[in-house]
């Protein structure tokens, strides 16, 4: 008697805080025309640092998205989590989904690699000046890379399955993939994602050991991965959450089925050995398109990790065309955190939420500020490309080792 065939689980939902946009609309408007939005850092404490350029959140504003309640207990990050995972609820139409009856239908998973480091900061510095009475309880939770996870559910009554994931910047992509499996296995909605804020003095100085970082100091030319002058990545803070579901109950409520979260695979090759990446990240493209059954000649767009480091883009070429042989060299390949920076395990969720969104509107957007490439890559440039994409790649790597790729098919493909 053959098994029956995994549920089949969709993105119903979208969720974006970033530095380009704090919603997904003003997302992607800037996205698809290449806007860059990076910029000397402006945050107190930061200006001495070594790190000038960074894309920061700045029309964000947490009383307004955030009840009181809890943003005394949280960090910025949580803030951007909550803030995100509430668009994407209202997005696929759960603004109020019915827990009450059913409390273990809705679960939550994030990604996070810098954690609360601001609040951390804050309560370490009226400890230091002040004394231990002045110090919050919510100093031993806040500032845990799992905050957002616990926050999210405890706010919206989730008691399904939920989790964080720690692979570095691959997480985002990994949160996804943990998402998929709980849908498969029987939970009705999964909220998953990444969100970052890693600008605080405290965040910042613990990043500064990352050789990867780019110092320029002039924000068009910081970050330009797959460019003859690339100097490292740029760190952003923000991020997104996605709401999946089973394709199959989607379509009975009568919401959209905006993509199909179709393979993923990942790998572990170690820290900065970025040329050993290579077959790392090779490995798990092939991994993603075999669960994903999908032919490499089928994918029409790659998002790319981009991380801007000379031996970590030529790694990431080859890479490509090892996975997808001679379509490689065919298959538009973009960046658009080029323009508005690396939010670390939060870049993969926001470049698989701009994927479905290009393949929702039939264009590719640009990588900004790039136009000497030095790789053998179809990397789109200077605007937007008109395609019809229905199958796009997203790669990401950590600067620890880990390596990730996950197969995207537009939901009306699928």
């Amino acid at each position: 008697m053959s098994e029956p065939k995994p549920r089949r689980t969709a993105v119903t939902g979208i969720g974006v805080v970033a530095p380009n946009g704090t919603s997904t609309e003003t997302f992607w408007k800037s996205a698809r025309e290449g806007i860059g939005v990076l910029d000397r850092i402006s945050r107190e404490g930061c200006g001495h640092l070594p790190l000038k350029v960074a894309g920061e959140v700045r029309d964000f504003d947490p009383p307004s998205a955030v009840e009181e309640r809890y943003l005394v207990q949280t960090d910025r990050f949580t803030h951007f989590a909550m803030a995100a995972a509430d668009q994407a609820l209202r997005d696929a139409g759960l603004d109020r989904p019915d827990t009450d009856e059913r409390p273990f239908s809705v679960g939550v998973v994030t990604a996070a690699g810098s954690g609360g480091g601001e609040f951390g900061q804050r309560e370490l510095q009226q400890l230091w000046d002040k004394g231990s009475r002045y110090v919050g309880p919510y100093q031993s939770i806040a500032w845990f890379y799992a905050a957002s996870t616990g926050q999210i559910s405890i706010r919206r009554g989730f008691k399904g399955p939920c989790g964080v994931v720690a692979s570095d910047e691959a997480g985002g992509l990994d949160a996804l993939a943990h998402a998929t499996r709980a849908v498969r296995r029987g939970t009705d909605v999964m909220v998953a994602g990444a969100t970052e804020a890693p600008l605080a003095p405290y965040s910042m100085v613990c990043q500064l050991g990352y050789e990867e970082l780019s110092t320029s100091e002039d924000p068009d030319r910081a970050y330009r991965p797959f460019a003859s002058s690339a100097g490292g990545f740029v760190p952003a803070e923000g991020g997104a959450m996605l709401v999946v579901e089973a394709e199959r109950a989607a379509r009975e409520r009568g919401v959209p089925v905006r993509a199909v979260l179709a393979g993923h695979g990942a790998t572990f090759t170690g820290a900065a050995r970025w040329a050993e990446s290579r077959e790392g990240l090779a490995q798990a493209v092939r991994v993603a398109l075999a669960e994903a059954d999908c032919a490499p000649e089928e994918i029409d767009v790659v998002f790319a990790d981009a991380l801007g480091v000379p031996a970590a883009d030529r790694a990431e070429a080859l890479a490509l065309a090892d996975a997808l042989g001679a379509h490689a060299s065919r298959v538009p390949v973009t960046a658009p955190k080029s323009g508005f920076g690396r939010a670390y395990s939060a870049a993969p969720v926001l470049d698989a939420a701009t994927a479905v969104l290009a393949m929702e509107h039939g264009l590719i957007p640009p990588t900004p500020n790039v136009f000497d490439i030095c790789h053998d890559l179809d990397l789109v440039t200077g605007r937007a490309r008109a395609a019809e994409p229905r199958t796009a790649l997203v790669l990401s790597r950590g600067l620890m080792g880990s390596n990730s790729a996950l197969v995207l098919r537009l939901g009306d493909a699928a």
